[in-house]
C-alpha cells in the first residue's frame, strides 16, 4: 500500500478503494444533522454503512432518500451504540474491508477530515487512528472535556499509551486487530472496550488532529451523564483489574527485563531515594500475606505515590515460586521472634506443606508483615546506598 502515498492526486475516494476502508456510522435520532453527514461522508468516501439503532424520528425517511447509494443495516428498537458498532464491525470483516472508519452522525465531525485517517492509515498501516478534537476550539461543553480527560487517564493507565482524545466516535479501526478481540459491553462504554483491547493485542495506535463542531440548536446528544459514566466506570474497574493482574505484568516482561531494570536505576531525572523507595515497596508487597493480591494492590499504590513502576514490579517478584518457601519460612521464623514458640513445632524448610501453614497461621501472617517491613526497610537502605555511591563514582571520573 505504499505506492498510495506516491500518487499525487489521487482523491480520497480512490485511496479509501485501495485500502478497503468501509465508512461506519450508527445513528440514533439526529435527523436534524444526519442528511448533511451522509452528504458530506459520500463527498469523499466511496462506501458508507450506516446503522439505524431503532430511531424514532423521520430518520426511516431521510435514509430511505439514499437508498442504493449507502448500505443500511436496521434494528426496529433501540440496542445502544455499542451494539450497533458491533454490527458495523463484523459487516466490515464478513465483507473482506481492511478497516472501518467509524464516524458520529451528530453534526460534531466534519466529513472532510476523513482524508487526514487515510493518510494517516497509508504511512501507518493497520494502525487504530483516533481523532483527536480541538475540545477548545469546539466549544466542547465543559463535561465533554472533564470526562475526556478522567478517559484519557484511565487509558494510559491500562494501556501505558497517551492519548489526547479517547472518546471521539472519529476513528479509524483496522479490520485485523477487530478479528483479534471479544467485545461484549452495548452502549458508549463499547468505544473504550474496543481501544484498551486492540492496544492489548499490539495494534499500534496514533492520533490525527481535527475539527469539531457543537451546536447546541442542532446537535441531539445521547449520552446519559449518571447511567453511562456509571458503566464507563464499571468497565475501566474490570479494565484496571486485568491491567494490574495480567496486561501490565506481560508488557513488561515482554522487554529485556534486565536491561529496562538497569536503565530505570541509570536514570539521572529520578531521585535515588525515589527509586530506593519503589525496590523497598515492590519488595514490602512481594512478602505481605495478601497472595494473588499483591500486584492488585501494589500497583495502584505505586501510581498513585507516583513510584517507579518498573522497578515497584520488579521488586515485588520477589514472590516467585523460588522464593515461596523461603519467604514462608522465614515467616515463621519471625513470627515466632514475635509471638514466642508455638505449641505445635514450625516444620524445617524442606518440609513446608499447606498442612503446616495453616497449622500456624497465626504466626506465619503476623511473621511475614513483620518479614514484609524488615526487608523492605533494607531494600530501601541497601538500595539507595548503592544508588547514590554509583551516582558519586560516575560524578567523579
Amino acid at each position: 500500500m505504499e505506492h498510495l502515498a506516491e500518487r499525487e492526486g489521487q482523491s480520497t475516494a480512490d485511496k479509501m478503494t485501495e485500502l478497503g476502508m468501509l465508512v461506519v456510522m450508527p445513528t440514533y435520532n439526529n435527523a436534524k444533522t444526519l442528511a448533511r453527514t451522509i452528504d458530506g461522508i459520500l463527498a469523499v468516501a466511496p462506501k458508507l454503512l450506516v446503522i439505524n439503532d431503532g430511531s424514532t424520528d423521520n430518520t426511516a425517511e431521510i435514509l430511505k432518500y439514499y437508498e442504493g447509494r449507502i448500505e443500511l443495516i436496521s434494528f426496529e428498537k433501540n440496542k445502544g451504540k455499542g451494539v450497533a458498532l458491533r454490527a458495523g464491525f463484523k459487516y466490515t470483516v464478513e465483507h473482506n474491508y481492511n478497516y472501518a472508519l467509524t464516524i458520529d452522525s451528530d453534526g460534531q465531525h466534519y466529513p472532510e477530515d476523513i482524508h487526514l485517517f487515510v493518510d494517516k492509515v497509508i504511512t501507518y498501516p493497520n494502525s487504530l487512528i483516533m481523532g483527536a478534537r480541538g475540545m477548545k476550539e469546539g466549544g466542547a461543553p465543559g463535561k465533554s472535556s472533564f470526562g475526556n480527560k478522567f478517559s484519557n487517564f484511565w487509558y494510559y493507565v491500562e494501556t501505558g499509551i497517551r492519548l489526547p482524545d479517547t472518546q471521539t466516535g472519529f476513528r479509524c479501526y483496522p479490520a485485523e486487530g477487530l478479528k483479534k478481540i471479544k467485545l461484549f459491553t452495548t452502549k458508549f462504554e463499547l468505544e473504550i472496550e474496543a481501544i484498551v483491547k486492540l492496544a492489548w493485542n499490539e495494534t499500534p495506535v496514533h492520533s490525527v488532529p481535527i475539527r469539531v463542531k457543537y451546536d447546541p440548536n442542532e446537535r441531539v446528544s445521547h449520552f446519559r451523564p449518571f447511567k453511562d459514566f456509571t458503566r464507563i466506570s464499571i468497565l475501566n474497574t474490570y479494565l484496571v483489574l486485568l491491567t494490574f493482574l495480567w496486561y501490565l505484568p506481560k508488557r513488561l516482561l515482554k522487554k529485556n527485563i534486565f536491561e529496562l531494570i538497569v536503565r530505570e536505576v541509570k536514570r539521572s531525572d529520578e531521585k535515588p531515594l525515589k527509586k530506593s523507595l519503589a525496590i523497598g515497596f515492590g519488595i514490602f508487597f512481594g512478602i505481605i500475606p495478601i497472595w494473588g493480591f499483591q500486584l492488585l494492590v501494589g500497583i495502584p499504590f505505586a501510581i498513585f505515590t507516583k513510584l517507579n513502576k518498573v522497578l515497584f514490579i520488579a521488586a515485588a517478584n520477589i514472590s516467585i515460586p523460588p522464593f515461596i518457601p523461603f519467604i514462608i519460612y522465614g515467616s515463621y521464623k519471625m513470627g515466632e521472634l514475635i509471638l514466642g514458640k508455638p505449641e505445635v513445632p514450625l516444620p524445617e524448610l524442606s518440609e513446608i506443606t499447606l498442612e503446616a501453614i495453616h497449622t500456624n497461621m497465626v504466626i506465619y501472617i503476623w511473621g511475614a508483615i513483620a518479614l514484609a517491613i524488615a526487608a523492605g526497610a533494607l531494600a530501601t537502605l541497601v538500595s539507595w546506598v548503592v544508588i547514590k555511591v554509583r551516582r558519586a563514582m560516575k560524578l567523579s571520573l
